[in-house]
């Protein structure tokens, strides 16, 4: 995708999806809708429900199914499986919940329980075999799909000092990361034995780290770059020297570092940031607005930098807890508040084509 500084990008409200009764959390696109089906949305929110978005055959949006009366406190993370079929959903109530979709609706076919509080986020391995969850308990658990929607805990972390905000896996390797209110970011890996451990810890002592909260995590497609934000104000984007094919070593276990770090966009908690399929990183604040940053291949800088593409101020009337871009339409990208409400934004300029 080429890049020219000098032409305009625009980020146009193209939707509002209203229905939350409370402020929204989290947001998830199906990776895999089905063929035929366009884009799917999930959002879950404060009202403890979860509900399903879908674009009907005249260009609008509907609520086709509000997954409700399983949680009995905020739905605070949700993420969808890898072939799409199963939407996991993570709860202030300890639990989190596996739904399948079959005949038209969805069911609750599992309820993993073990933190001893909320459950901050879920998120499945590229491989769909693997489920983790972080809690305010201070732990990462790892959770291993068994045959009949049975889920086994095969390993709890307990390496993080605070409450755990958020856990991805990579998107393309069995690697876990967290991120939590002890101001780092963890690395987890299977030694290749099953058992786990914690195989890099980016600090700001030691790394370059955030000097706060590290609310939120995103790897770009390809994996070997990752970007994190933080109540610190700061964006920071990381990347791995090591090749990624490869099982982990003693060689290449410490491989990210920190590449640059963007700052004096944002002016509150930056809550949420995620990484397109077109290199561009969305990220959502505490001060209602969105940011868009790509690389800027024309810098002079030694090594690689990001500038900022546009800033939307005001996208929401309160606090923006999540963005994600869409991977059906990677110029599609859908923001979660505090206002109760969800917006799709289409992004369009010259500077994208």
């Amino acid at each position: 995708m080429a890049m020219d500084g000098g032409a305009a990008a625009e980020l146009r409200e193209a939707h509002l999806l209203t229905g939350h009764t409370d402020r929204v959390w989290s947001l998830a696109w199906n990776p895999s809708p089905g063929a035929g089906a366009g884009p799917v949305l999930a959002s879950c929110g404060g009202d403890k429900a979860v509900r399903i978005w879908k674009r009907a055959a005249d260009g609008s949006w509907q609520c086709s199914d509000v997954l409700e009366d399983t949680h009995n406190r905020t739905v605070r993370s949700c993420a969808w499986s890898p072939d799409g079929k199963l939407l996991a959903t993570a709860s202030f109530d300890s639990t989190t919940a596996i739904w399948e979709y079959s005949s038209g609706e969805f069911e609750c076919v599992a309820t993993l329980e073990g933190h001893e509080n909320e459950v901050k986020s879920v998120s499945w391995s590229a491989s769909g075999s693997l489920l983790a969850t972080c809690s305010r308990d201070k732990s990462v658990w790892i959770w291993e799909m068994q045959p009949g929607n049975e889920y086994e805990c095969v390993s709890v972390q307990q390496g993080h000092t605070q409450d755990v905000k958020m856990v991805q896996w990579h998107p393309i390797l069995d690697v876990l990361v967290s991120v939590s209110y002890d101001n780092s970011i963890r690395i987890w890996a299977d030694d290749g034995d099953d058992e786990w451990h914690c195989v890099q810890t980016l600090t700001e002592a030691n790394n370059c780290g955030h000097s706060s909260t590290v609310w939120a995590l995103s790897f770009n497609q390809k994996g070997d770059r990752m970007v994190t934000c933080s109540d610190d104000h700061t964006l920071k984007i990381w990347d791995t020297s090591a090749d990624l094919s490869q099982p982990k070593t003693s060689d290449n276990q410490e491989s990210w570092r920190h590449l640059c770090t963007l700052t004096g966009y944002h002016g509150r908690t930056i809550f949420s940031a995620h990484w397109s399929s077109e290199d561009i990183i969305a990220s959502g604040a505490g001060d209602d607005a969105i940011c868009l940053f790509a690389e800027d291949k024309s810098s002079m800088v030694e090594g690689p930098s990001y500038r900022l593409i546009l800033k939307k101020e005001k996208a929401h009337d309160m606090d923006i807890n999540c963005v994600r871009w869409c991977p059906q339409d990677p110029r599609m990208l859908a923001s979660a508040s505090d206002d109760g409400t969800v917006k799709l934004w289409e992004l369009r300029g010259n500077a994208l084509d």
